[in-house]
């Protein structure tokens, strides 16, 4: 990493010898290792590795930028050449500039586990079979499988401007996931269920990603049309963070300065249900949304977006925040060069004090959602249509599945008649939520 670290600030002192009036570079290598397993025989065996660099300079407000996977010394000066290049062609822009302040999170937050580079291939086959033959055998109506597979990810990324800012840091992954196949009479269903970890020890067993699995395509065989009508509609973990990044999509400062949000001018007032309170937390260790410093050097830290149904911040980086006349909120995200965008932490809706069991019984008749089709989502106006899958409530019980059904709504409506929250919250991603209910919505069927 420190080798890294050298690299990313001998490009930086190089731009700036170059004329670059600032400078900024990002350093990354990665190993990728995937495992698959269909219908109890290896499929495919991947493994990968990549590096590069990428640098973005400025020529007072004009900004060029320039990749590479040439980490020669050649190679880096002609990254840097073709950035300088580049920014003497384009256009002055007035809010084009690096942080005030940088700085990095002096925590450890578990991002890195040697445990994953010392797993074997195969011990990691292995647990995609276990996983599959799992499901294969747990049900005789599953009687196909698209497969099952177990993947590894181990990375370093370092980074340096021209504010006096190094740091890097290195990370690790693995998850397992498994996506059997039922079929009853000539109807076919398939699900899937996974566990991701940054370390081998918090994952989930094979056996029971595979169990689950099994379970919930199961449950979805003899699936009917509800009649169209407005009801109750809960929302699964699985499915509910997809709520959440549409509100991430929403208070994204890139949003809230194009004028393209449904919570523009919104701040300060009650967006919400008062149960509703969501952070962007990346200082939380061992998650996928933490880290010690954003994309743009400046140090991690936690926010209160919505707090008991009232907005409190957008999210920014340092040129959104210039657009708006406020400062970054650390929430820069970034490949290996051009312009920092916005992104998220780990981004979560608080847990409640229900369990989903209690959110159901108390539900009477609605919709019990396990799965969200297409893209129907305006951000701009809040309107919401989804095709979706799951099960019918009946007097507070799952009584049977339903599918190719279409929820319907709008997202300031809908945030504001959420009516219980679960006490579900597992983060299997950097956008994590329990289980929620919406009091009401359109649910079309038949």
């Amino acid at each position: 990493m420190s080798d890294y670290r050298t690299v990313a600030s001998d490009i930086v002192a190089k731009a700036l010898a170059l004329g670059a009036t600032d400078a900024e570079c990002t350093v990354s290598a990665g190993t990728e290792f995937s495992a698959n397993v269909r219908l109890r025989e290896i499929d495919q065996l991947k493994e990968a590795g990549s590096r590069g660099a990428g640098v973005r300079v400025l020529i007072g407000r004009r900004t060029g930028s320039a990749t590479t996977s040439d980490l020669t010394r050649e190679g880096l000066d002609r990254m840097v050449r073709a950035a300088l290049d580049n920014a003497g062609v384009t256009t002055d822009d007035p809010f084009a500039g690096l942080p005030t302040e940088c700085g990095s999170l002096d925590a450890d937050l578990a991002l890195y586990s040697p445990e994953v580079a010392a797993l074997s291939a195969a011990w990691k086959i292995e647990q995609a079979r276990v996983a599959e033959e799992t499901a294969l055998s747990a049900d005789p109506r599953i009687a196909n499988s698209e497969g099952a597979s177990f993947d590894t990810y181990l990375s370093e990324r370092a980074f340096a401007n021209s504010r006096g800012f190094v740091g890097g840091y290195r990370s690790s992954s693995c998850s397992m996931s498994v996506v059997p196949v039922a079929k009853d009479g000539d109807k076919m269903e398939r699900d899937y269920w996974y566990t991701i970890a940054r370390t081998p020890a918090r994952l989930d067993p094979a056996v029971e990603v595979g169990k689950r699995a099994a379970a919930r395509v199961v449950r979805r065989l003899g699936s009917r049309k509800p009649p169209t009508r407005k009801a109750p509609v809960v929302f699964e973990p699985r499915v509910a963070r997809s709520l959440l990044a549409n509100l991430f999509e929403a208070v994204s400062g890139d949003s809230i300065y194009r004028q393209s949000s449904f919570l523009n001018g919104r701040l300060g007032e009650r967006v919400a249900s008062e149960r509703v309170t969501v952070f962007d937390d990346p200082t939380i260790p061992g998650l996928f949304g933490s880290y010690p410093f954003d994309d743009e050097g400046v140090s991690a830290r936690k926010k209160i977006v919505v707090e008991n149904g009232v907005l409190r911040t957008y999210l920014h980086n340092t040129y959104t925040a210039k657009k708006l006349e406020t400062v970054t909120t650390g929430n820069a995200g970034r490949g290996l060069a051009g312009n920092a965008y916005v992104d998220h932490g780990n981004f979560y809706l608080s847990a409640g004090e229900l369990t989903p069991e209690k959110i159901i019984s108390q539900t009477g008749d609605g919709l019990y959602v396990t799965e969200l089709l297409g893209q129907g989502v305006n951000i701009v106006n809040g309107d919401y249509s989804r095709g979706a899958a799951g099960l019918w409530i009946e007097n507070g019980e799952l009584a049977y599945p339903v599918s190719e059904i279409t929820i319907a709504g709008n997202l300031a409506q809908m945030f504001r008649e959420i009516d219980a929250i679960g006490n579900d919250l597992v983060f299997q991603g950097s956008i994590a939520a329990p289980t929620i209910r919406i009091g009401e919505m359109t649910v079309s069927g038949t």
